[in-house]
C-alpha cells in the first residue's frame, strides 16, 4: 500500500486528548480490528446511504463545486451496544470502483480497505476537532447521549484504480470507557 500526502485543510497533528484515545485515533491499521480487539461485541449500523451534498472540506479532494453531490455511506460503530464512532465514506456518484465496495450493508469497510488490495493507495491520516459549524457535528451529537461541544475526528483518502474514496471517522466520548 503506497502513501499519499495529507490534506491541507485538516492537520497532521492530533488535537489534545488522553493517551488511551490518542492511541486509538492514530492507529495506522484498521480501526475495525483495533475496536474488535477490545473484547466487546462490535457492530456496524448503516445510518444512511445514497446521494448526499458534498461538504465544503471535501470539494478540493474531488475537484467539485460546493453544490455537487457525492455517494455517501454514514455508519455508526458500536462496542457492547454503545455508539463509539460515526463515520462518513464518500465517492463520486457513479464511481465504478467504490460504489460496489460501499454497498456492503452492515459489513465493516475497514475489513476491505485493510484486506488484500495491494494496489490500494492510502493517504496520511488527518485530524480535526469538529464543532457545531461542521456538517458531521450533528451526526456525532445525535449518537452521543451527553451532546458534547466538540468531537475528535480523523480522515483519510484512499485511491484504487485512479478513483478516490474519503473516509471520515468521528470518535464519541463513550469509546474511551470501552477501550
Amino acid at each position: 500500500m503506497r502513501r499519499m500526502t495529507p490534506f491541507s485543510d485538516w492537520s497532521a497533528q492530533l488535537p489534545p486528548t488522553s493517551p488511551l484515545l490518542a492511541e486509538c485515533i492514530t492507529v495506522s491499521g484498521s480501526l475495525t480490528n483495533y475496536l474488535m480487539a477490545s473484547g466487546h461485541d462490535f457492530a456496524v449500523s448503516v445510518l444512511q446511504q445514497g446521494s448526499d451534498a458534498i461538504h465544503a472540506d471535501e470539494t478540493a479532494l474531488f475537484e467539485l463545486t460546493p453544490d455537487s453531490q457525492l455517494h455517501a455511506r454514514h455508519v455508526c460503530l458500536t462496542l457492547a451496544g454503545k455508539p463509539v464512532v460515526v463515520a462518513r465514506s464518500v465517492c463520486l456518484p457513479e464511481c465504478p470502483v467504490w460504489r460496489p465496495i460501499l454497498e456492503r450493508g452492515s459489513r465493516s469497510l475497514g475489513l476491505t480497505l485493510f484486506g488484500d488490495l495491494p494496489q490500494l493507495r492510502r493517504g496520511e491520516l488527518s485530524f480535526a476537532e469538529l464543532h457545531a459549524g461542521h456538517p458531521l457535528f450533528a451526526l456525532a451529537q445525535a449518537h452521543d447521549p451527553h451532546a458534547r461541544s466538540r468531537y475528535l475526528a480523523r480522515r483519510c483518502r484512499f485511491e484504487l484504480d485512479g478513483q478516490r474514496l474519503l473516509v471520515c471517522e468521528i470518535f464519541l466520548p463513550e469509546l474511551e470507557q470501552l477501550l
